[in-house]
């Protein structure tokens, strides 16, 4: 599960954590379960597990993720999770063809991690 806050979306643990933040500094809804009470600008909402998105999506933490992924260059980045719609297969198929021809470390090694999460959940790249 994700949620989201603010127009962006978070991984469980950091969610979990901006709610708990929340409810400690007395800015959650009456009722945090209740969540067409509120809107997700005011405080996470869950997300479907089943979501699907046109590019791949990264905890909106950044690098300050509770679970970050270190890539190689020692760099941080927010949790990958989420399903691709085939516009997304098309956009991560596309920064794959492209990383080859870039000579930006960073952005090559995201890519790489793309293409391992995507074809370990079963896709085809």
């Amino acid at each position: 599960m994700s949620y989201i806050y603010k127009a962006d979306v978070w991984c469980n643990e950091c969610g979990d954590a901006i709610r708990e933040r929340l409810i400690r500094e007395d800015c959650a809804p009456a009722d945090p379960e209740n969540e067409s009470s509120y809107d997700s600008d005011d405080f996470p909402k869950y997300a479907s597990d089943n979501n699907e998105s046109d590019c791949p999506q990264h905890c909106a933490a950044g690098e300050d993720c509770i679970n970050a992924i270190t890539l190689p260059s020692g760099g941080k980045i927010g949790l990958l999770f989420g399903e691709l719609t085939s516009d997304g297969i098309a956009y991560v198929q596309e920064a794959i063809e492209k990383a080859t021809k870039k000579t930006c470390i960073w952005h090559n090694e995201v890519v790489d991690l793309w293409r391992e999460y995507y074809n370990a959940a079963g896709y085809n790249f």
